[in-house]
């Protein structure tokens, strides 16, 4: 089949073989896939650094229908998240993202929804670093469970409540002007966190780093 070329977040990557490199990627038009990247950890490395955890890039692949694994051939970087790499505190973010983002996300599904929501939350991280970081983890978490399909009726606080119906009718840019307690916010992030784990088969390795910030 003719190699294709997709927009995609990078979500994770672990070495496979010498030299090589399994990349999970979600592509806006083929939903979650997993590929090689051949000689991607060698130092010369036709990747470079467009592999990173959740680097916006254009990919470019091989895939049969017969084989699980695509062959990843090319990544052009669009947006790195390179510019958070000095604060602690968005690292673990963007860990809680990619790890939801990756179990969360059916194989081979277009969800152009959640991509525009990766879009949006790591624009706004990269904006606002740690000076709204739990803004953005919250609204991402909300999204996150509601495109999955199983939110629930919220039993939190009246704030709370409040909160959630905000962030389903507001863009996260225009999101600042809520009145956003510590509290609040901290009420719904427990809620959504628990609705997390019902659904997966096991805990997310980062919600401890996370509940520690």
């Amino acid at each position: 089949m003719p190699a294709r070329v997709s927009e995609a977040f990078i979500l994770r990557t672990y070495p496979f073989q010498e030299g090589d490199l399994i990349v999970g990627f979600f592509t806006r038009d083929q939903g979650r896939l997993r590929g090689v990247a051949k000689r991607a950890r060698r130092p010369k490395s036709p990747f470079g650094s467009a592999l990173e955890r959740l680097s916006e890039v254009r990919i470019g692949y091989y895939q049969k229908e017969t084989l699980e694994l695509v062959r990843v051939e090319s990544a052009e970087l669009v947006q790195s998240q390179f510019g958070l790499a000095d604060c602690y505190e968005a690292g673990v973010a963007l860990d809680y993202i990619a790890e939801v983002s990756d179990h969360l996300l059916p194989p081979a599904e277009p969800n152009e929804r959640f991509y525009r929501l990766l879009v949006a939350v790591l624009a706004d991280l990269r904006a606002s670093r740690e000076a709204a970081l739990w803004r953005a983890v919250t609204y991402f978490t909300y999204w996150a469970v509601r495109l999955s399909g199983f939110l629930p009726t919220l039993r939190v606080s009246e704030d709370s409540l409040a909160l959630a119906g905000a962030m389903a009718k507001a863009p996260i840019a225009e999101f600042g002007g809520f009145p956003w307690t510590r509290d609040t916010a901290a009420d719904l992030r427990r809620q959504l966190t628990r609705e997390l784990e019902q659904h997966l088969e096991r805990r997310l390795a980062t919600l401890p780093l996370m509940e520690a910030l």
